[in-house]
């Protein structure tokens, strides 16, 4: 279930290092976690799906129209975002992320930070991707005092070809390797689609058993109203039918957790772990993205919108979605449905909305259950990751939060239904966006992160349930690293309880991101505060110089 915070991993080149000569330091240019770092091919670039009109016609393909900048609408299969948007809100992903915090958690007097790996860390077939450049980068985020690293465990990877065959060869290598080095590692499992989207370089698709069940019964896709579907996810509609060769998709989900549990079990204690979120080093987590959209034509969700609209008393509910909230490209002002004064507010979008909503958070209910049920003898702790979607915020309606199933609207507290959920699972709310200001957004879209993360922020804690954070994209500049340390290590109520930074790769290792970063880093974990920034700078400008290991060439 849910919203794919993945991004993609640009072009890798090697860059300079600086290496430390003895009393004057310099830079080598074919040497450090840059210089092992290989170019990656570019992915398909045009996202496309399948439409069938009726069962006499044909099947087409079409490419939707791009148009960053507009809002999703209610049913659509893929949303056209700026690249902020599209962070957040790339499709469904459901995902468990195991937490133990061994020894090094406890010393973190501030917020522990973690690092995201390349989303092609371990390859098809089973292999560690640049095992020299994954080495070499590793050993530098441990000296730099990071925690840990957070992995993608691809459903498409480990169970790709028969149903209950999983291969972990190319994870035993990278746990390894981090149990070697001393860093965490939070693994995160994946079961949606990796890329195929505008800018992605990685394609990791759906195990292939399950795109050949979607391809006999095309209803387990997710459905707009115009037929077009999207296969990045199986539809939460039939999640408790038996539909992927005879187990249910929350069957074949709590499965592949307990298989990951049984086969990792002797790490589970010391190297697997997810930044627990009182940042002391206490427990375990499994962490579950929330997904976004209702499909049109499932047998089973058309059946409960029927009945609730009877119960209702306005059988005409039943029928279906709102017809008048606009296509891809509109504004929610040139919508009946989604302007200031329009349907979303009436008696029909209450109602509509409400039982759209319910959906996703049963869906929440069913993951978060199979999850605790697997790792309930190991002490897992749980931890749902809630995308960012600040779009229109700043609008009556919240229209962009109101497509991906969150009822959040200017009357109306869409997160916190969400944070007493987690709550009656002792999960912790993982949120994104955090390295946003408002002031850097376009005007014309009403963008508000900011209000966001503190609305999110007050309803986990009237929920008491604990806050992590994440950023949503790809950021080393210092106003995006300072936004981050006032959210998360400053707050005026409570610090968070850990922080993933997205993304590992060359960008990081370039000599000015990485001494930014390693200031960061201690400043984060060290509960710095406001102290003096020379200080800190040249703290971490020692740090680059003594952390940056060598490597000649790559694998």
């Amino acid at each position: 279930m849910a919203l794919n915070l993945a991004t993609q991993v640009g072009p890798l080149c090697g860059t300079p290092v600086v290496v430390d000569t003895g009393s004057v330091a310099r830079v080598d240019q074919q040497s450090g976690p840059m210089a092992a770092w290989k170019q990656q091919p570019a992915g398909e670039q045009n996202l496309r799906c399948r439409i069938q009109k009726s069962a006499e016609q044909e099947e087409i393909d079409v490419t939707l129209p791009m148009s960053p900048g507009r809002p999703p609408l209610l049913m659509g299969a893929q949303p056209d975002l700026l690249v902020a948007d599209k962070e957040a809100v790339k499709l469904e992903e459901a995902a468990v992320v195991m937490e133990h915090l061994g020894g090094g958690g406890g010393s973190v007097k501030g917020v522990p930070v973690f690092v995201m790996m390349p989303l092609d860390t371990v390859k098809p077939g089973g292999r560690l991707n640049r095992r020299k450049a994954i080495n070499a980068s590793l050993m530098a985020l441990k000296n730099a005092g990071v925690e840990g690293v957070m992995i993608d465990v691809w459903w498409g990877l480990v169970e790709k070809d028969r149903p209950g065959e999983y291969d972990w060869r190319g994870y035993d290598e990278l746990l390894d390797t981090a149990r070697r080095i001393g860093l965490k590692v939070q693994a995160v499992m994946s079961f949606h689609q990796c890329g195929g989207n505008v800018g992605d370089t990685v394609m990791i698709s759906l195990p292939q058993w399950v795109l050949e069940e979607m391809d006999k019964d095309p209803d387990l896709a997710y459905t707009d109203q115009w037929g077009c579907r999207n296969y990045e996810y199986v539809s939460l509609g039939c999640d408790m039918v038996p539909v992927l060769k005879d187990r249910t998709p929350i069957q074949c989900y709590a499965d592949f957790m307990r298989a990951f549990r049984d086969h990792f079990a002797p790490l589970l204690g010391t190297t697997i772990v997810v930044r627990d979120s009182s940042g002391n080093g206490s427990c375990r987590r499994a962490e579950v993205p929330f997904l976004s959209r209702i499909e049109r034509n499932l047998e089973v969700p058309r059946n409960r919108l029927k009945a609730a609209a009877e119960k209702a008393g306005k059988m005409e509910w039943g029928n279906g979605g709102p017809t008048d909230a606009g296509a891809y490209n509109d504004w929610p002002e040139d919508t009946s449905f989604f302007r200031h004064d329009g349907g979303w507010n009436g008696p029909y979008g209450e109602f509509f909305l409400s039982w759209y909503s319910q959906m996703l958070l049963d869906h929440g209910e069913r993951i978060l259950s199979s999850a605790t049920s697997v790792f309930d003898s190991a002490q897992v702790k749980i931890s749902v990751k809630v995308a960012g979607i600040h779009w229109h915020y700043g609008t009556s309606s919240h229209a962009s939060e109101l497509t991906a199933g969150y009822y959040n609207t200017r009357y109306r507290d869409g997160y916190l239904p969400i944070a007493r959920m987690l709550g009656r699972h002792g999960a912790v709310f993982n949120f994104t966006c955090v390295e946003m200001r408002d002031g850097e957004q376009p005007g014309e879209a009403a963008c508000k992160p900011e209000e966001l993360v503190r609305q999110v922020a007050a309803a986990a804690r009237d929920a008491r349930v604990e806050l992590a954070g994440e950023n949503a994209l790809s950021r080393y500049d210092e106003a995006a690293l300072e936004q981050i340390l006032n959210t998360a290590a400053r707050g005026a109520e409570e610090k968070m309880a850990a922080f993933t930074y997205l993304r590992m790769g060359p960008d990081l290792f370039q000599p000015d991101n990485w001494r930014r970063f390693v200031a960061f880093v201690k400043n984060m974990t060290e509960g710095r505060g406001e102290q003096c920034r020379e200080l800190l700078e040249r703290e971490a400008d020692r740090s680059v110089y003594a952390t940056v290991p060598k490597v000649q060439s790559s694998n």
